[in-house]
């Protein structure tokens, strides 16, 4: 296994990327509907080319994960579901804490997984809306990690 940053964002790259994202997504955003997926997938190759800091996690030249994160704040983190169970994602968000010094993620109230595993980590809700940043039915936590 290794996680590393990437700086070269090639087409073929982000659509590894995006790949890994649907698969993801589709394995533990179950309230999201087939239309909500499709309509926000378009979104995120722009996200991905955005963000300011992209680390990937590999094992053995597969792309099992990545995430991203810029000003202390992690925006992504995303794990292929075949990969789950394994500690891949306690890499990625260690690797992110060490790099990147990490202290917010807000996550979807609707996925009590990411919740319990970023809880695990330290992180704590101190905000809640109701709905999501585009104004869509889903309630957003805003988690914050101290020290």
């Amino acid at each position: 296994m290794r996680v590393y940053e990437i700086t070269e964002r090639t087409p073929e790259r982000l659509a590894e990327l995006l790949a890994v994202w649907e698969r993801s997504v589709r394995a533990t955003h179950t309230f999201l509907s087939e239309s909500e997926i499709l309509r926000i997938r378009g979104y995120v190759p722009q996200a991905l080319a955005a963000v300011p800091e992209l680390a990937v996690l590999e094992e053995d030249g597969r792309l099992l994960g990545f995430l991203g994160a810029g000003e202390g704040r992690l925006e992504m983190l995303f794990l292929d579901p075949d990969a789950r169970g394994r500690g891949l994602g306690r890499a990625l968000l260690t690797y992110g804490l060490a790099r990147y010094a990490i202290r917010e993620v807000t996550v979807n109230e609707q996925n009590p997984a990411a919740l319990g595993f970023y809880r695990h980590f330290g992180f704590r809700e101190y905000r809640r809306t109701e709905t999501d940043e585009e104004g869509g039915p889903y309630p957003l936590l805003y988690l914050r990690r101290e020290g």
